[in-house]
């Protein structure tokens, strides 16, 4: 399971041309979700986004987590990022988990998510999304938890 995490000050996400989600300060994280991900790679996915620092402290320093900062957190389901760009120009969606079952693994993570916070918005799964942001820094991380084998 993959996060692309951007440290906002605003993000917002669109499906025909109503808003469905936003967050102010926090993190937009993109979701991607490969074959052979389970709940345990989204719990520890969500564990590391959650306890992630990317906020800086008095000293400007990255040491806080979203929580300590009291910010928000935006989950965008967005298969491409498990695309298989190895080879040629054109990419493989191969990696990628089958559509339902990234749905199920999707809506998973946002329940678990707002377990841990209160602010926890999302986008819409296979929707035609537009989303816009302002990232802040610019700060953006990768993180992946690899599937199980």
């Amino acid at each position: 399971m993959i996060a692309l995490l951007q440290r906002v000050s605003e993000a917002a996400v669109h499906v025909n041309e109503k808003m469905v989600g936003e967050t102010k300060k926090g993190i937009l994280a993109l979701i991607g979700i490969e074959r052979g991900d389970s709940e345990k790679q989204a719990d520890r996915l969500l564990q590391r986004v959650l306890a992630y620092r990317m906020f800086p402290d008095d000293a400007h320093r990255m040491n806080i987590n979203v929580q300590q900062a009291e910010g928000g957190l935006l989950l965008v389901p967005q298969f491409t990022l498990a695309a298989d760009t190895n080879s040629g120009n054109r990419p493989s969606f191969t990696p990628a988990a089958e559509p339902s079952e990234g749905r199920r693994l999707f809506k998973y993570l946002v329940r678990q998510a707002r377990l841990e916070m209160d602010d926890v918005a999302t986008g819409v799964f296979a929707a035609d999304m537009k989303v816009s942001l302002v990232n802040d820094g610019p700060v953006t991380f990768w993180l992946q938890v690899p599937p199980a084998d």
